[in-house]
């Protein structure tokens, strides 16, 4: 069953969408990797299914720019399903550039981003701890 906060991959895995405040602090500290059209912070969770979350701030454009990069960003998600792991929170920072950076290429820097913050989950910092831990 897919309710609003759900949807259906076409790989039949569920992600979960994130609407609380609190869920998307939570993945600020988690790790982070970036391209042109978008940042992904990633971390993880409790809950089996991966959860996607989708951020513009005011600063990229008016309201309609901010909407139409969120929706490019739920369809480059929708495309790339299969590649996000279970019991991880997932949060895609817009950029302006977004707009214009063709889907195929969107697609496949999500791609690449997932492989880059889950490689990065062990990897130590100049401090000796962990990479982001805050």
């Amino acid at each position: 069953m897919t309710g609003p906060d759900t949807a259906k991959s076409e790989a039949g895995l569920s992600l979960r969408r994130l609407n609380k405040r609190s869920q998307f602090l939570r993945a600020a500290r988690g790790n982070r990797a970036g391209r042109r059209a978008f940042a992904l912070q990633a971390i993880a969770s409790d809950d089996m299914a991966p959860g996607v979350g989708f951020t513009v701030t005011k600063k990229v454009g008016n309201s309609p720019e901010r909407n139409r990069i969120k929706r490019r960003l739920r369809e480059v998600v929708r495309a790339s399903a299969g590649d996000f792991q279970p019991q991880h929170d997932y949060v895609l920072v817009g950029r302006r550039e977004a707009l214009s950076e063709p889907f195929g290429q969107m697609v496949q820097d999500l791609s690449a981003l997932l492989i880059k913050v889950h490689a990065d989950k062990a990897r130590p910092n100049k401090a000796g701890g962990l990479r982001n831990s805050r």
